[in-house]
């Protein structure tokens, strides 16, 4: 399992134009939540994330918007960045791409209706996005997020101590570490996040947003 927690240099050099960390000199890490605003959830995390004077990046699902918008303003009025993950959580391979695209702009119009500013990161749901599909979106201006290791916490199949072991035995400076701020998370990543951000800032790092 530790191939697919922590990308592996081959497969980011196989696709240089996708963005799978952020080399700094500042100690910098950055985590990033898919699939919210959920009730409760994303407002709890916002929570953790303000004790330890944290930022983050926020991809969010454009139907979820619609229905949270007073959370996806709070994700916003505290300084974290917003990433568009598609209207419906649409699988890129399984898609034809004149659907996706509009699919894309449909959350961007849903990000756009709250928030004034246009978001120019993207995350595919499930990390699938057709190479056609990738050189549309760069066209229109995003940066194709991806991710240096992912927590697992969707994973109903791992324990929380499990899902924590994935972040901190992978995480180094630059990392773009991915959790889910989504009802199917919920038990792992409670575990998860506090004990992640204390060690981070144990050792040193700064938990910031990408722009």
């Amino acid at each position: 399992m530790s191939f697919w927690v922590k990308t592996n240099r081959f497969v980011k050099l196989l696709f240089p134009k996708y963005v799978w960390d952020i080399p700094n000199q500042e100690n910098k890490v950055f985590l990033t939540f898919d699939d919210g605003p959920t009730p409760e959830i994303t407002e709890w995390v916002l929570d953790q994330l303000k004790q330890y004077n944290a930022k983050a990046s926020f991809f969010c699902i454009g139907n979820n918007i619609e229905k949270h918008p007073a959370i996806f303003q709070k994700v916003i009025a505290e300084g974290h960045a917003i990433g568009n993950h598609t209207f419906n959580h649409v699988k890129g391979w399984k898609t034809p791409d004149k659907e996706y695209i509009e699919n894309v702009k449909l959350c961007q119009s849903a990000i756009g209706n709250q928030s004034s500013a246009h978001s120019h990161l993207f995350r595919p749901p499930y990390g699938k996005i057709k190479p056609s599909q990738s050189r549309i979106l760069r066209k229109l201006g995003y940066k194709i997020i991806m991710w240096d290791v992912i927590s697992m916490d969707f994973d109903k199949t791992i324990t929380p101590e499990q899902c924590l072991e994935n972040v901190l035995r992978n995480v180094s400076l630059g990392s773009i570490i991915v959790f889910h701020d989504s009802i199917k998370a919920e038990r792992n990543l409670s575990y998860t996040l506090p004990k992640t951000l204390a060690f981070l800032k144990e050792k040193g790092f700064v938990c910031d947003r990408m722009d």
